[in-house]
């Protein structure tokens, strides 16, 4: 006979049961429509409150403390929501972020309010007073249309999405102007709205997508849409092909505070015209079909036009403004022999002009007492930040520089000056 088991005394032999007939539901987590439903409740809203602000190096001991009181979802729910409403502020201003609903989507791919309220106030200055927002994601661009007195429906496909902006609306006090609907935008009637406003997706599995027909919905379901209504905005990633641009649209590039945010292609406004539009102002650049400006040596002062004005191709525009010309036919930047402040250009005085070498740059810093530098590049290989090492491994001197790393007339150039005043 085999040997008995021993016995073990005070352990209790537990047999485990499998359960077969479905999910155990109180182990699922909740879908995130349900976790986002219970920051509405008054506990939600309560905790939200009780969590604003909350630095993240002190989120884990704030989850402790409040899961004796709430339950552990919804504590995360509302901290993970705090984090999107501090991240969200840069773009909708901390007033607004502290009381609306975000997702990280939605932080990530909504418009900045200061070009929301642009695109809003232009199509209430052209009459409009209805417009179908397709792709509305949580509401950034139906929140500035409502408050420029404009009604609107907001489409978007995606449960939570549309959950977030109809509580985005409610939470500012628009909700009687602005009217939320879960449903695919290519099935939507827009022929009750006197505008059109789509906002496709340009963003995939991979990241950035930039092929237009890849958007969702595609760019030209996009066009034939806005053929459809007597205005029509369609908002598309600032580095579009010009050739890839419809000859019935209008197209606007547009910056904020010098960085480049969207494109806009423009339809019953006016056809064929390439517009730059720098915020805040607003300021703009219409295209007037120059040619490219000549290529001239390098003066006493050098322009770097803003982002927006590069994508829209309007840099000639700039340069007959400055009485200027171009280092190099393939290059941005605008030479003159005169300082004349523009909006739309950033100016330099250039001291030396030198070409490309790190010793004779690490040799001029230091003879010049340079221990804060500024490298900008184009047309150029280097990397910035590893130049500023190689030629400034210390502070040498209480002097400040801008290096652009460059080409003048197809030469590797390196040009020294300083920023304009003012």
């Amino acid at each position: 006979m085999p040997p008995a088991r021993p016995r073990h005394r005070g352990r209790k032999h537990t047999v485990h049961r499998l359960a077969h007939n479905g999910p155990v539901n109180d182990l699922d987590p909740p879908s995130p429509l349900a976790s986002f439903a219970t920051l509405l409740t008054p506990e939600g809203r309560a905790l939200l409150d009780e969590v604003r602000g909350t630095d993240p190096a002190r989120e884990l001991a704030v989850a402790t403390r409040l899961r004796r009181e709430h339950p552990a979802g919804l504590v995360s729910a509302a901290l993970g929501q705090a984090r999107l409403r501090q991240r969200a502020a840069a773009k909708f201003g901390a007033e607004d972020a502290e009381r609306m609903f975000f997702t990280p989507n939605g932080v990530e791919q909504s418009t900045r309010t200061t070009v929301a309220a642009h695109r809003a106030e232009r199509l209430r200055a052209l009459g409009v007073r209805s417009v179908a927002d397709l792709c509305s994601g949580i509401g950034g661009d139906a929140i500035a249309l409502a408050r420029a007195g404009i009604r609107v429906l907001a489409v978007d496909r995606d449960p939570l999405t549309v959950a977030v902006a109809r509580a985005n609306a409610d939470a500012l006090g628009l909700d009687g102007l602005i009217e939320v609907r879960e449903a695919d935008v290519t099935e939507v009637d827009v022929s009750a709205y006197e505008a059109v406003f789509v906002d496709p997706a340009r963003r995939g599995g991979r990241g950035r997508i930039f092929d237009p027909e890849a958007y969702s919905p595609p760019l030209s379901w996009a066009v034939g849409t806005a053929s459809k209504a007597p205005l029509a905005a369609l908002k598309i990633a600032p580095g579009i092909p010009h050739e890839a641009i419809p000859a019935e649209a209008e197209a606007e590039w547009i910056s904020d505070g010098g960085d480049v945010k969207e494109a806009v292609l423009w339809f019953g406004t006016e056809p064929g015209l390439v517009r730059a539009t720098l915020l805040p102002g607003p300021r703009e650049v219409r295209g007037r079909g120059l040619p490219d400006p000549a290529v001239r040596s390098v003066g006493r002062y050098l322009y770097e036009p803003d982002g927006a004005v590069i994508r829209a191709h309007l840099v000639a525009e700039v340069a007959e403004e400055l009485d200027g010309g171009l280092i190099d036919e393939t290059i941005a930047y605008i030479t003159a022999d005169e300082a004349r402040p523009t909006p739309y250009a950033s100016g330099y005085e250039i001291t030396d002009q030198l070409p490309f070498g790190v010793k004779k740059l690490k040799a001029l810093l230091r003879e010049r007492g340079v221990g804060v530098l500024t490298v900008k590049k184009r047309g150029s290989a280097v990397e910035p930040e590893e130049l500023r090492r190689k030629v400034l491994p210390k502070a040498q001197g209480p002097n400040s520089a801008t290096v652009f790393m460059t080409r003048v007339a197809g030469a590797p150039t390196m040009l020294v000056g300083h920023p304009l005043a003012g």
